[in-house]
């Protein structure tokens, strides 16, 4: 394949796309240092890290017409996401920083709204206005808790808004500055502002890139059209469902989202018996169902701290140290960690919940969780594991968990076009009834309907793609293995925790798709980098293969803290695809070549 170039979306020419392209080493490091060279041509990038132009717009729409110019805003689903950040914002600013700090929820007017499509996705949006210079407080809270509105669903509401049938709740009036309707959002027009712009400066620039879409529509008929020619969205309830019952493992099959869904009972679904698709909950992303898990525990088992066990997705640590009492970290994951908790335990101190992923990012390591499961039941905590990388296919975790959390962006949808995540309840839990009334009590449904219908879509072959996907990664692990230059593949199979891995496996199942690896000297990571002919991005769990240089991405303002739980700054994260076999073996062997002349 031909490198994509520099700020591209990945998948190419797809505007709501999860990834985008960094195909140099130094691309990543200048996003990283925010260099206008790399931002001016970024088209999108991962929603939590990176606003999305169509958000970006809509917001300073919202601060036009009820704010002041000297603020900004965030934008979210409901009021009780708005509210939460708002919170947030109060709570972390520096004390007589915040000023003020308001939310307005745009409602549909539906006195001047008789489309079905529109009435039936009920589409709102609060936002959350404050100074300007608060504003890397509120992108923590985006970024940490994944309760932002989705780039669709403000798609969506900015046609309605424009056309004056989005509306202030709380004092309903039409907005008469626009005449025509919205105009289509194309991918050549996407535009992030970059870090150092005023929100000014902003709103100039977006509405300048606004420009180059097309031509103006009425707004019934843009979104008729829309769903008409994408998606029925009617179906979208039917659609949950059969995301639900797919997720449960019950529904495995083709499904015709005309008819509700039919299920295929068995009595051990999933290493537990009697889970049913109601324990499953869906969230507009994976991050989100960690944060809502963390939420319902707090709301159940009481203001305790929890346990971050292994090296953790930065943003999930995150949630644990800045919402709540705080947490105990072991970012080594070891045995040795778990004595060390064993030992607090008999000491008598307690905790929430532990939170840990099976297998780690990027290290591949896998926790004991048959022993965490008898510490948590003997000393009375949760425990909450994302099966992200390993997936349903391949493990079966439920049987150790309170919880288990997943982000569905990654390998379930595998197009990389939609966001998504899931928790689900173990029903043979010791804190089900607990955890079930405060989900039942607090749970609010903010997946953006148009992006249920893609991810129902993209998640028909989920399990057909799993196998071919674990033959190839095993097969780019040997060919690392082999090489000189290499000095650690970290891959599931090959981890001294591989024990543990395998006491989860189910019979046909693999060892997952992601893989990372080390080189002996930095100069080949770069060199290999830059040469692989792969999708290069953030993201994983795509159907075609996806390069990073994940600790420069995820940690590269705390290399030296990563550094300490073994994890290398040059690491280089591999998610692989459905390519052939062959195909893909030929472009690792072309880019271990590239290393290889560095010494030369």
């Amino acid at each position: 394949m031909s490198i994509i170039e520099l700020g591209d979306s990945i998948p190419p020419l797809t505007p709501h796309a999860v990834s985008t392209s960094l195909p140099t080493w130094m691309d990543n490091v200048d996003y990283e240092e925010g260099k206008k060279r790399v931002l001016d041509k970024m088209q999108n990038g991962y929603p939590r890290f990176f606003i999305h132009k169509i958000i970006v717009v809509l917001a300073n729409d919202i601060v036009a017409k009820y704010g002041s110019p000297d603020q900004t805003a965030m934008l979210f689903p409901s009021h009780k996401t708005a509210r939460r950040c708002y919170d947030f914002i109060k709570a972390k600013a520096e004390p007589g920083t915040a000023g003020d700090i308001s939310i307005v929820d745009l409602v549909l007017d539906k006195s001047k709204e008789t489309s079905k499509i529109i009435v039936k996705v009920a589409p709102s949006v609060s936002a959350v206005l404050f100074r300007q210079d608060l504003f890397p407080v509120a992108k923590q809270y985006w970024q940490h808790s994944g309760d932002g509105i989705s780039s669709r669903n403000a798609e969506f509401c900015h046609a309605l808004f424009l056309d004056g049938k989005l509306v202030d709740s709380a004092s309903p009036r039409p907005f008469m500055n626009q005449k025509k309707g919205p105009r289509r959002y194309q991918s050549g027009s996407v535009y992030q502002p970059s870090r150092n712009e005023s929100t000014s400066e902003q709103a100039e620039n977006a509405q300048r890139a606004l420009k180059n879409d097309a031509e103006s529509q009425e707004s019934n008929q843009f979104l008729e059209e829309r769903f008409g020619r994408n998606l029925d969205i009617m179906f979208v309830d039917n659609a949950k469902l059969a995301l639900r019952r797919r997720i449960a493992g019950s529904l495995v099959d083709e499904v015709d989202l005309a008819v509700e869904p039919s299920a295929v009972t068995t009595s051990d679904v999933r290493g537990v018996t009697g889970l049913s698709d109601d324990d499953v909950y869906l969230y507009p992303c994976g991050m989100n169902a960690i944060f809502n898990a963390h939420r319902m525990l707090l709301q159940s088992r009481g203001q305790l701290k929890s346990i971050s066990f292994g090296f953790p997705y930065v943003d999930t640590l995150k949630i644990l140290q800045k919402f709540g009492p705080g947490c105990l970290f072991y970012g080594h994951g070891s045995a040795e960690d778990l004595d060390d908790l064993e030992a607090r335990l008999k000491a008598g101190e307690r905790y929430l919940a532990l939170f840990c992923e099976f297998p780690g990012n990027p290290m591949l390591k896998c926790p004991d969780l048959k022993r965490i499961k008898k510490l948590a039941d003997t000393y009375d905590f949760g425990v909450v594991v994302d099966e992200t990388i390993a997936n349903a296919i391949n493990v079966h975790v439920l049987p150790y968990a309170d919880v288990v959390v997943s982000s569905l962006t990654k390998i379930f949808s595998g197009d990389c076009n939609v966001m998504g995540g899931s928790a689900i309840l173990n029903p043979q839990g010791k804190y089900y009834k607990q955890l079930k009334s405060a989900f039942e009590a607090d749970y609010e449904d903010n997946y953006w309907a148009e992006d249920v219908m893609f991810m129902e879509r993209n998640s028909r072959d989920f399990a057909a793609r799993i196998k071919k996907i674990n033959d190839n990664a095993e097969t780019i692990c040997d060919v690392l293995r082999s090489h000189p230059l290499v000095e650690d593949v970290y891959y599931p199979k090959y981890s001294p925790t591989k024990q543990y891995y395998d006491d989860c496996r189910t019979p046909t199942g693999g060892y997952g798709g992601l893989l990372s690896f080390a080189f002996r000297k930095k100069d080949h990571a770069v060199a290999f980098y830059d040469r692989i002919e792969t999708a290069k991005g953030p993201s994983l769990g795509t159907n075609f293969t996806l390069t990073s240089p994940y600790v420069v991405l995820a940690h590269y303002l705390e290399l030296d803290w990563a550094a300490q739980f073994g994890v290398p700054a040059h690491l280089l994260r591999v998610s692989v695809g459905v390519e052939d076999a062959e195909d893909l073996k030929s472009r690792f062997t072309v880019a271990l070549q590239a290393a290889e002349a560095v010494d030369s």
